[in-house]
């Protein structure tokens, strides 16, 4: 039997389909850190126009409509862009939709017209650092340090624009 084939669709921040997502990183965050995105709809009104276009976007993948993965990006100057709330569904992690938020996520980053990528993950998601180091992002800190001792983890990753 053959997986559901995957939607990619680009959705605003305010989007019902974002629920699951922020409601699951709330989760991690505050399981992992101690702290919480806060009241979700909150979440939802206060930063629209920061993943919004021109500047920002927020791609899901989705399976039969329902959202399974995703994640987002913002202006952090004229030439880069950082990327946010990267997200797989607890119920489908380990099949590579993390990998394929980030290409589609880099497609359109590209597209809009930026340089340069850049993010922070935390010292408590090895397999968010995982993920970037097999993706072809540079860490800017060094590796060798205990993972505490850096906080958050900041990367960079060079794109050609077209």
């Amino acid at each position: 039997m053959s997986s559901p084939a995957l939607e990619v669709r680009q959705v605003a921040y305010t989007d019902p389909l974002v629920v699951p997502m922020l409601t699951e990183l709330d989760h991690e965050y505050t399981t992992r850190y101690g702290h919480s995105l806060g009241d979700i709809g909150e979440e939802m009104r206060r930063r629209p126009e920061e993943f919004g276009a021109p500047d920002g976007g927020l791609i899901l993948l989705l399976t039969d409509g329902d959202p399974v993965a995703g994640g987002a990006f913002r202006r952090f100057d004229d030439h880069t862009a950082e990327l946010k709330r990267i997200w797989t569904h607890s119920a489908h992690r380990r099949r590579g939709l993390a990998r394929r938020v980030l290409t589609e996520l880099e497609r359109e980053i590209t597209a809009r017209g930026y340089r340069r990528i850049y993010l922070t993950t935390g010292p408590r998601q090895p397999e968010a650092k995982g993920l970037y180091l097999a993706t072809g992002y540079t860490p800017l800190y060094d590796p060798e340090l205990p993972a505490e001792e850096i906080g958050k983890h900041p990367f960079e990753k060079e794109v050609s624009s077209r």
